[in-house]
């Protein structure tokens, strides 16, 4: 799957190269870790963990026409080591979702992307470990996918021509997420990225011509 999504992402990434001779494209990867609630009120054990934690690299490309504001932002990210669910059975997550984008100048050097799109998430589930329940009775997991809904802010800040950095926070409605304790998940995290094109500059008011100085007026000649 890693592979199949690695070839998607670079066919992405040669196709907005292409379009960016009069557009802007955005490339960027990064690391994050996610956080989402915990259960502290259940009284029976192997239930449903938090989906929380790890090291997430992420990569995302973002596409704006010309002067317009508004663009598409495709992204992803995935759990960089394998952790282990209610420590009987490793799984890794991955996250990705294409979005309508906005994106606003904030001050010099300094841009804002505003995000909200649909993707999914995708649980990847390996061999079981040992049970530690004496009598059996641990669940067996198998690969799921859930549809989700996504939400996003980052905000860049050009630090070298065309390289920026772009601490971000990320939030997925997740329904139906029963392999976890909540349906809400947070992403947050930071990437760096470089701009194909050039963001449109801030439009400057136009310079009102100065009157021109008055002409001096020819003196009458004196009578002879």
């Amino acid at each position: 799957m890693r592979r199949s999504l690695s070839l998607a992402f670079v066919c992405a990434f040669f196709a907005l190269v292409t379009l960016a001779q009069a557009q802007t494209v955005d490339i960027a990867v990064g690391g994050n870790t996610l956080w989402s609630p915990k259960n502290t009120t259940a009284s029976t054990g192997f239930i449903p963990p938090p989906e929380k934690g790890g090291v997430y690299p992420s990569f995302s490309a973002q596409y704006v026409s010309g002067a317009s504001p508004f663009g598409i932002n495709a992204e992803g990210a995935f759990r960089y080591h394998e952790t282990i669910y209610n420590d009987f059975q490793p799984y890794r997550p991955w996250l990705f979702d294409v979005n309508g984008v906005y994106t606003s100048r904030l001050a010099n050097k300094t841009r804002g992307d505003f995000m909200a799109g649909v993707g999914a998430q995708r649980v990847l589930f390996y061999n079981s470990g040992n049970c530690l329940i004496p009598t059996g009775g641990c669940r067996v997991n198998f690969n799921t996918t859930h549809f989700l809904v996504h939400f996003g802010v980052g905000i860049r800040y050009s630090v070298w021509r065309n390289i920026f950095i772009r601490p971000e926070a990320h939030w997925y409605y997740i329904p139906n997420n029963v392999e976890f304790h909540s349906n809400n998940v947070f992403r947050v995290g930071a990437s760096v990225g470089y701009t194909f094109g050039n963001h449109p500059a801030k439009a400057k008011p136009a310079a009102q011509e100065k009157p021109a100085p008055p002409q001096p007026q020819p003196q009458p000649e004196p009578p002879k």
